[in-house]
């Protein structure tokens, strides 16, 4: 909305856009054209316009990143310890909290609809999943480093985020086998 108002747009044409169709209200302050169809990257860019010291993380960001089977209901985000816990209905969030150089470490931004969204890279984002394997599931973490061995994978890189997330014992097998078998 405030870039709207910023082209000299008044509020009340705004709303009018609304109900008459033409726009769809996303979320407090975020409009969408109503035609545009909803999609995972248009929730991860309303979520980075939301919360922005949030980072895409965990199923949204194996998605983004086009390595899991996984459809995501919901927008992951991880959020710095400590920082009050956002609440909207649209997009639907789920909340982790990551700390020190679990949370800053392997963050990139990528432009999404012209909205800059933080979201944790693919090695990176596979770590996660194994260090919140009780949550994400086992079967997706594992799902993601084969996918990962599909494309051009770095183990170096792999296992240093694996090193910072503390999942490094955990991850070696598997690493190991698919190293051999991509």
């Amino acid at each position: 909305m405030s870039e709207v108002i910023g082209q000299g747009i008044y509020r009340s044409a705004l709303y009018s856009l609304v109900q008459k169709g033409a726009l769809f209200r996303c979320a407090k302050g975020v409009y969408r054209l109503a035609d545009a169809e909803p999609n995972l990257n248009l929730s991860l860019a309303t979520a980075s316009l939301l919360y922005p010291k949030s980072i895409v993380c965990l199923i949204s960001a194996l998605a983004y990143h086009e390595i899991t089977a996984q459809i995501p209901a919901l927008v992951t985000l991880a959020m710095p310890r400590p920082s009050r816990t956002p609440c909207t209905g649209s997009p639907p969030i789920r909340v982790h909290r990551f700390s020190g150089a679990a949370f800053t470490e392997g963050v990139e931004t990528h432009v999404i609809d012209g909205v800059p969204v933080k979201v944790y890279c693919k090695e990176k984002t596979i770590a996660d999943c194994f260090k919140f394997r009780a949550k994400v599931g086992m079967d997706v973490a594992i799902d993601a480093l084969q996918r990962y061995f599909w494309q051009r994978p770095d183990i170096g890189r792999l296992m240093h985020y694996a090193r910072i997330c503390k999942v490094e014992s955990v991850m070696s097998p598997y690493v190991q086998m698919g190293a051999h078998n991509p």
